[in-house]
């Protein structure tokens, strides 16, 4: 069964920094995709940045620049430096994880960091 454990998130001001964390166990097979996604309230799920196993990395336009995702694989974890933090930026951040078996992709989502920002 797989599952995730995240932590970093919290409040902090407008222009501040904040790095997210999120540790995948318990996959049977390789993890390729690792991403993180977000949800405002009365808003749909939407992609932050995401990371493949060798590295190639993809960010929403309203993230670019300011957030900076990695990985370890070794360790299953991947990561999330935010920086220059806006009001539009508090939501529930979910870290989202590909699980490759033989023919197929499975998807899995961890429970979600609270992300809140002050001006």
């Amino acid at each position: 069964q797989v599952q995730f454990v995240e932590s970093g998130g919290g409040l902090v001001q407008a222009g501040g920094s904040l790095r997210l964390s999120c540790a995948v166990s318990g996959s049977t097979y390789s993890i390729n995709v690792m991403g993180w996604y977000r949800q405002a309230p009365g808003k749909q799920r939407e992609l932050v940045a995401t990371i493949s196993s060798g590295g190639t990395t993809d960010y929403a336009d309203s993230t670019k620049g300011r957030f900076t995702i990695s990985r370890d694989n070794t360790k299953n974890t991947v990561y999330l430096q935010m920086s220059s933090l806006k009001p539009e930026d508090p939501a529930v951040y979910f870290c989202h994880a590909d699980e490759i078996g033989p023919g197929w992709v499975r998807g899995y989502w961890g429970q979600g960091t609270q992300v809140t920002v002050s001006s």
